[in-house]
């Protein structure tokens, strides 16, 4: 793909510009870190499915849902062909901001989940270097500057009331959108900065939550032990006394 020819997706900007580079880097080392440590039965990623951001799980059953051809399933967001409380875990790059309906997409994730499973979202910043490109930059329509970037607070809202407990997060590119390598190294220094010195204005950040169901108590199975029958002891005869029997004798000898 030609440098003057822009990106017709996410993705094609991922691959094909040096700025998608320096963050689908930095995006996959956070995500490979992330879940490699998640267990289930049924892990699942919206969008993006030329880059396999569960590449680092250990589930068995990874799959990725795309609106779009290439992924092992393709359907909308909106309406996630699966059933309730069946995913362990669910990766949501960047799948919002592209979206004309994010509230819809968070409800179908709530939905699909499991009683403690596990949602990872990233997403782009509009307070940060890159969000004030977005927010002037001369070819809106260009990825990623077409897309609508979240508030870091209004997510975290929208995550809380669907009873997603956020556990984790993170920002990184602290860099200025700059889209030439030869740029992007010089200012690279601003990235074990920006963590220390500007910790919310990171051009991307990354949330980590559970879903918390209440009243949902987890029952693991009990193992059913045979209980050895106690050894039946004999009854012993008590002593009578020599007068209680004398007693006890007349009586029968009357009767």
């Amino acid at each position: 793909m030609s440098t003057n020819v822009p990106p017709r997706s996410l993705s094609e900007w991922f691959t094909a510009t040096p700025l998608g580079q320096y963050l689908l880097a930095r995006e996959q080392a956070y995500y490979d870190a992330a879940v490699a440590d998640v267990f289930g039965f049924h892990a699942l990623q919206l969008g993006l499915p030329r880059h396999d951001f569960l590449r680092a799980n250990r589930i068995a059953h990874r799959f990725c849902v795309a609106c779009n051809s290439g992924a092992e399933l393709r359907a909308d967001y909106r309406d996630l062909p699966l059933a309730t409380g069946s995913v362990d875990l669910l990766l949501l790059p960047h799948a919002l901001e592209f979206h004309a309906d994010p509230h819809q997409i968070l409800r179908e994730v709530q939905r699909v989940l499991v009683p403690e499973g596990q949602v990872i979202v990233s997403a782009f910043n509009p307070w940060s270097l890159w969000g004030l490109r977005h927010a002037f930059s001369r070819t809106p329509q260009v990825y990623p500057w077409c897309g609508r970037f979240i508030d870091l607070p209004r997510l975290k809202d929208w995550l809380a009331l669907l009873g997603l407990e956020i556990v984790a997060g993170r920002m990184c590119c602290y860099v200025p959108p700059c889209s030439q390598d030869k740029w992007l190294a010089r200012f690279r220094f601003m990235e074990a900065a920006g963590d220390r010195w500007w910790p919310v204005g990171g051009g991307a950040y990354f949330l980590h939550a559970i879903k918390r169901v209440r009243g949902v108590r987890i029952i693991m199975p009990q193992r059913i032990e045979r209980l050895v029958p106690k050894k039946q002891l004999a009854p012993v005869p008590e002593k009578v006394a020599a007068r209680d029997g004398a007693i006890a004798a007349r009586e029968t000898l009357d009767a």
